[in-house]
């Protein structure tokens, strides 16, 4: 395997990992995950080399912004209420106490 192929495999792995991590993987939020698989098979004979550098770099750019949760304090394309009652509940856990459940009709 090149060393190019090699780079393209691990920055498309780091990818699909931060979107599991931080936009999740229910069947709602699946859209995401395909279009990343998408996105990279479609470039996948891309026979310009500068191109792919490009979008090699983009989508490390894109990895990077969803591990430092940038995009989320930007409210971009992901509801964000899970993932904050997520950290509420575990700020809250951290302190020894346990949030109350919420009555949804």
């Amino acid at each position: 395997m090149s060393s190019e192929a090699f780079q393209v495999a691990k920055v498309y792995r780091n990818l699909l990992k931060a979107v599991v991590k931080h936009i999740g993987k229910e069947d709602s939020k699946r859209h995401f995950r395909e279009h990343v698989t998408n996105e990279f098979r479609k470039n996948l004979v891309l026979s310009d080399l500068k191109s792919v550098r490009q979008k090699i770099k983009l989508a490390q750019d894109y990895t990077y912004f969803l591990n430092s949760e940038l995009l989320f304090s930007y409210n971009i394309a992901v509801d964000r209420s899970e993932e904050m009652k997520r950290t509420l509940g575990k700020s809250a856990a951290s302190v020894g106490l346990q949030l109350p459940e919420v009555y949804e009709p």
